[in-house]
């Protein structure tokens, strides 16, 4: 028997506070996919809590994470739960073709310019266009981006620096540049928000997250609806 998203998000909601279901109704309007973060081999749990959370905080719905040569470990003290309201993308070697080139090949044909960091560009953060979808590629701790990322970016951008170093920690990058574009984005006239219908699927996913006993109450619900039909 088939059953409609909406029929299940009204079913969990009875389930849950009026608070917190208020609150996810409120947060899921906030959601964008237009702006979104890529990491290649990051692999220090630290600095993965920190940009988990950061896009979190600021609205950012996806993360996708390249697995090449480390494992992408979120240290759970400083995410504060806050991968479990995020949509993951993993990327794996398929075959000739490196995690990077598969994340980066997905992101394009789902309308993404990939946007790189670079001490060396000319461009600034606050310079790039918000027009199109834009994917924000950072690379891992010690050496950065691969030259194949790079060679790969629509866009390359400086983070404007007044010091003597030569780089901000990489969780320290996502979110300066989080911070820029999504400002610029919400006060732009850009229709950045979730479609009707992605909204709804992140509504049933936050639903499910909220209640530790979600699949038992999923089940039951199922049950009835078939012994009804019968």
């Amino acid at each position: 028997m088939n059953v409609s998203r909406q029929e299940l998000i009204e079913f969990f909601s009875q389930y849950v506070t009026p608070q917190r279901l208020q609150k996810i109704n409120q947060l899921v309007k906030h959601r964008t996919r237009h702006i979104t973060i890529a990491l290649e081999d990051v692999y220090q749990s630290l600095n993965a809590g920190a940009i988990v959370r950061t896009c979190e905080s600021l609205g950012v719905q996806d993360m996708h994470c390249i697995i090449e040569r480390n494992q992408f470990v979120i240290s759970k003290g400083i995410d504060q739960g806050a991968s479990k309201w995020l949509t993951l993308h993993d990327y794996k070697k398929n075959g000739n073709s490196t995690a990077s080139a598969e994340c980066i090949s997905t992101l394009k044909k789902n309308g993404y310019k990939i946007v790189a960091t670079s001490p060396h560009a000319q461009m600034t953060i606050s310079e790039v266009p918000l027009d199109t979808k834009l994917a924000l590629l950072f690379g891992t701790e010690l050496n950065g981006l691969t030259d194949d990322s790079l060679a790969s970016a629509d866009y390359l951008v400086k983070i404007s620096m007044y010091g003597f170093s030569e780089s901000f920690n990489v969780s320290v990058s996502v979110a300066l540049c989080l911070y820029d574009f999504m400002t610029r984005l919400r006060a732009s006239d850009i229709e950045w928000q979730l479609s009707s219908q992605e909204q709804e699927v992140i509504v049933l996913d936050w639903l499910r997250t909220s209640l530790d006993t979600a699949d038992l109450l999923e089940k039951e619900f199922y049950k009835r609806r078939n012994s009804s039909t019968v």
